[in-house]
């Protein structure tokens, strides 16, 4: 790449698309042209970018020309089918889908943990994991690098942002419903309220807790239960490690949060552990539960670390740490990953590797 490179963002109008923007605006301005990319029916509609409006165009085979990195922040359906148009038009594709992550000839990436992973693309491809994974996965590199990550046992707490706007807005209506009444003390009573119109989950979410998200997988595991086990092993480049998943989605707008218990290769010290996660880049220590302190999705929504809390460790396991995390899946679950890796590819001096 000569001079400033062009980028492109493809679904540019939802809802990481949005944010996609806003990062693009607070991060160094390293880009030239930034071209905006949706479906045909927001072709025309004009956007805010680093201060200029600039007009949304189609999502077409000429819509990439001369374009150097594409982030996609699309369907997987989508992804996949205009992800390789993309790359055979000369752009490094940023796929913030669940299409190539697990395609063995496309890396899968969180630059705090495998940069390296970014420069071997033979499919002119680089993968950014699911939001859920994104709120531990950089944690968890820090500690498996100093202690050898062996096993990992987590609960989501996911946000319904996680399913999209219909998420938000489903939330927000049962809310309305709920507010202000005596409902949540009988069984059935707020799925009575809220009646059948639960949106894009299989109960209400409202003054309630569901154990599930994603789809159906064998054996009754759910996508995205199987989504934070693949990827986790993929990323930290442990194919074998044992992962034991519960995805839980909760009455919270943005900001997913996770508990962790991580069994490592050798005994493990609070002290030091405390010490790795303090100096981690982009992990911030909120610790203190004698005052308090200790992150939570209200607190941490809108910013771009990983929060971790509740450090322990196991009091049955001295291999074993305990832990709460907390991140913002719009932002590092999603838009600011796929920035960083663009970033990434940016910096490289030369024609990517592994592109013919």
């Amino acid at each position: 790449m000569t001079g400033k490179p062009t980028l492109a963002v493809v679904g540019a109008t939802g809802a990481v698309g949005t944010v996609m923007l806003q990062i693009l605006s607070q991060r160094a301005d390293i880009w030239g042209e930034i071209r905006l990319i949706a479906s045909p029916r927001s072709a025309g509609r004009k956007l805010a970018v680093r201060g200029e409006e600039i007009e949304v165009v189609a999502l077409t085979e000429d819509a990439f020309d001369g374009v150097d990195i594409a982030l996609f922040d699309v369907p997987d359906e989508v992804a996949a089918e205009w992800a390789p148009v993309a790359a055979a038009r000369g752009a490094v594709v940023v796929d913030n889908s669940g299409a190539f992550r697990m395609d063995p000839d496309v890396p899968l990436v969180v630059p705090e943990v495998n940069p390296h992973a970014v420069r071997s693309r033979p499919r002119g491809i680089v993968a950014s994991p699911h939001c859920t994974t994104l709120t531990m996965i950089v944690a968890l590199g820090a500690l498996h690098a100093e202690f050898g990550l062996r096993e990992l046992v987590v609960s989501s707490y996911q946000a319904v942002s996680g399913a999209g706007r219909a998420g938000v807005e489903t939330l927000r209506a049962q809310l309305s419903l709920v507010a202000g009444t005596e409902l949540g003390t009988k069984p059935g009573d707020v799925r009575r309220a809220v009646g059948d119109d639960t949106g894009p989950f299989p109960d209400p979410v409202a003054l309630n807790v569901v154990p599930w998200a994603g789809s159906l997988r064998e054996d009754g595991w759910s996508s995205e239960e199987m989504k934070v086990r693949d990827e986790s092993r993929k990323v930290l480049g442990l194919p074998r490690l044992p992962v034991a998943v519960t995805c839980v989605r909760v009455p919270v707008i943005t900001t997913h949060s996770l508990t962790v218990h991580a069994r490592f290769q050798r005994e493990v010290a609070v002290d030091g552990a405390r010490e790795i996660l303090a100096t981690a880049p982009g992990v911030v220590l909120c610790d203190d539960p004698a005052a308090g302190e200790f992150p939570t999705p209200a607190d941490v929504v809108g910013t771009d670390p990983t929060w971790v809390g509740r450090l322990r460790r196991a009091l049955d396991d001295p291999t074993a740490l305990e832990l709460f995390v907390c991140g913002d899946n719009l932002r590092k679950g999603a838009a600011l990953n796929c920035a960083q890796l663009a970033e990434l590819i940016a910096a490289e001096t030369t024609e990517p590797p592994g592109r013919a």
